[in-house]
């Protein structure tokens, strides 16, 4: 096992090297800061006062490196916009995003994986059928349409639950959190299911599918000729054969969740990193959208770094074949 760690940290240290240069070269193509940020008026000279303040006369590799230098010692660059490092700004919003993307990732999974695993235990059924066609419109429908949706019904015509904001929050080890407060719950609910809608209908299908293969192993076959209890069956023998695919979309969807929950945020208000990087992108705040692409990357890294090793464990033969290896 420990060599099969080290091997993935390997790994991982390299993607997050690669994917530095590749972030920074790709932004610092794209557009010019310094014409959000000084007047139509302003001379030549006050000009190149401001690109040399911000270091933009120096060529792009000595740009970059004073940029690596920096990420080593935690500094990711200083906001042009707020005046501020881009890495503070991030992580004060990180919690938010956090928050939601687990919200709806617990959504997906105490939805999906009954639904589907009752799908694929009794796939005749109009049940079943029923839950299969639910489960096309969580992939068929667009994200902001259905959060618009969710606002008009539950907020403006049955004043059940409230819009937009993140309602009151109480600090948990230093960190502000909704979910323990009512009011913050209220105003979760909408975001998280609408950003698990997608995730529900993924959950679903994976789920059938592994159960429809399980099923007819001939350890259930055993188990149910033994006289196990059919409960039994399904939540210790099928579950824990059926969770390896389930685990390893699951992990990766969950930095789909945090890196893609931008229409979400946006749509219900929400204020996480997802509403940050939009407005960093309108104002060409380089450092921000660098910095948050920075973190997206290593968040992406260290879920699939977990992935591997939780895959290792639910099925050693993973494990055994990259020692061998």
């Amino acid at each position: 096992m420990t060599v099969f760690i080290i091997r993935r940290i390997m790994q991982s240290l390299a993607v997050v090297l690669v994917m530095s240069f590749i972030v920074f070269g790709g932004v610092n193509i794209v557009g010019d800061p310094v014409e959000m940020m000084v007047s139509d008026e302003a001379t030549q000279e006050e000009r190149e006062k401001v690109i040399r303040s911000m270091g933009l006369d120096q060529p792009w590799y000595v740009q970059y490196g004073r940029f690596v230098a920096g990420a080593l010692e935690g500094n990711l660059g200083k906001s042009f916009v707020y005046g501020e490092p881009a890495l503070e700004i991030i992580i004060h919003r990180i919690p938010a995003t956090f928050e939601l993307a687990l919200a709806a990732l617990l959504l997906a999974v105490v939805i999906g994986i009954p639904l589907g695993v009752y799908a694929g235990l009794k796939p005749d059924t109009v049940a079943s059928k029923s839950i299969m066609a639910g489960s096309i419109l969580g992939f068929s429908l667009p994200t902001f349409w259905v959060g618009l949706m969710f606002i008009m019904v539950f907020a403006v015509i049955l004043g059940w639950l409230p819009s937009t904001g993140r309602g009151d929050t109480v600090p948990l080890l230093g960190i502000d959190v909704s979910f323990l407060t009512l009011d913050g719950l209220a105003h979760l609910f909408l975001p998280a299911l609408n950003l698990a809608l997608f995730k529900i209908s993924l959950v679903i299908r994976l789920a059938r599918a592994g159960t429809r293969e399980v099923v007819h192993q001939d350890y259930i076959k055993f188990a149910r000729a033994k006289g196990l209890r059919n409960s039994r069956i399904v939540l210790v023998h099928l579950m824990k054969n059926i969770m390896i695919p389930v685990v390893t979309v699951l992990g990766l969807e969950f930095g789909g969740l945090i890196a893609f929950s931008v229409v979400t945020e946006t749509v219900f208000a929400w204020p996480g990193m997802g509403k940050l990087i939009i407005d960093s992108i309108q104002s060409l705040d380089r450092p921000v959208i660098v910095a948050y692409l920075m973190i997206i990357v290593l968040i992406f890294v260290i879920i699939n770094l977990v992935v591997d090793v939780l895959y290792s464990i639910l099925d050693p033969r993973v494990r055994l074949s990259e020692i061998k290896s």
